[in-house]
């Protein structure tokens, strides 16, 4: 056992000369190690078996070349805080995709992340400020506390605005989704029996509990929160029938504006809200394409009314 704990250090203090330097020759990895050329080669051949591409030639030595597949790395303290924190800014005021992808990094790192390391990470991440972008900023903290919820399939609480009140609210988190403005968490509303999203720039004193819950039937995170976002949230939904391909009137509408799904090659339908239907209706106006309003039954009548406003105000040109 002592033996096999001996080699697996070694091999992993291998990796790490070899991601250090381009290019190490056999008797400089034999005189770091401790070891023979041929344990080099043996332990050159086990890293090979994991997936990393280490790569040899006669007369010039090993060096590490990228592979087909992302092997797992290996990061000192200094990398590690580095690494950490570099994606807490990522994924605090990042754009939609490199948000996203910063969240999955980091739930991923901080199973590993050594306890000693957090305090330096909470600590710097609190120098790194970020200007721009679409969203509002928020505290990586914050995403960070909700990620381990929903990886964990704990129950969280937290703080939210409900009409005039501010409300403690009790959920098992399910996913954070992010849109082209803002974070939004898909949650099981415990208090009140129910699939919710929250945004979380309007949360406050967020924590997670240590109450595990096992996950129920869910709806697609992304789909749900799209449409609560774009139509749900909204006194008034309309639909329409759009004679244009999907992708067309999307790259037209930001995401939060409208659920934009495919009938087939030339039409879409689009559900969209707003605080009138003839905000509504000038949206769909200005897109530029021939559509059919189908609901809600009022939305035909004004169809009508903005028709003739419209011939009425350029009858004297």
């Amino acid at each position: 056992m002592d033996d096999e704990l001996g080699t697996t250090e070694r091999v992993l203090t291998l990796l790490g000369l070899l991601q250090q330097r381009q290019v190490w020759t056999g008797p400089e990895l034999a005189s770091r190690l401790g070891v023979t050329s041929r344990t080099v080669r043996r332990d050159v051949e086990r890293l090979r078996t994991l997936g990393y591409q280490v790569q040899s030639s006669q007369g010039v030595g090993y060096q590490l070349g990228p592979g087909k597949d992302l092997p797992p790395l290996l990061l000192d303290d200094e990398e590690a805080i580095a690494t950490a924190v570099s994606l807490l800014a990522g994924a605090g005021a990042g754009v939609a995709s490199a948000g996203d992808a910063a969240v999955r990094a980091l739930t991923k790192l901080d199973r590993v992340l050594p306890t000693r390391l957090r305090h330096e990470v909470r600590a710097l991440s609190g120098s790194v400020e970020s200007f721009g972008g679409g969203r509002p900023p928020i505290d990586p903290e914050v995403l960070m506390t909700l990620a381990r919820a929903c990886r964990d399939e704990v129950e969280a609480g937290f703080d939210y605005p409900s009409g005039s009140e501010v409300r403690r609210r009790r959920v098992e988190p399910y996913r954070l989704v992010a849109s082209d403005r803002r974070w939004y968490l898909l949650a099981y509303d415990l208090d009140r029996d129910d699939w919710r999203n929250f945004r979380v720039d309007k949360m406050t004193d967020v924590a997670a509990r240590t109450w595990h819950f096992r996950p129920r039937p869910a709806p697609d995170a992304a789909s749900y929160v799209q449409e609560a976002v774009a139509s749900r949230v909204y006194l008034h939904q309309a639909r329409f029938l759009v004679h244009a391909p999907a992708e067309t009137v999307r790259a037209q509408l930001p995401a939060s504006a409208a659920v934009v799904r495919p009938r087939d090659d030339e039409h879409c339908e689009v559900l969209s809200g707003g605080g009138s239907l003839d905000f509504v209706l000038m949206h769909m106006v200005l897109l530029g394409h021939p559509f059919e309003a189908l609901d809600p039954p009022e939305l035909g009548e004004r169809c009508r009314i903005l028709a003739k406003r419209l011939q009425s105000a350029g009858a004297n040109l």
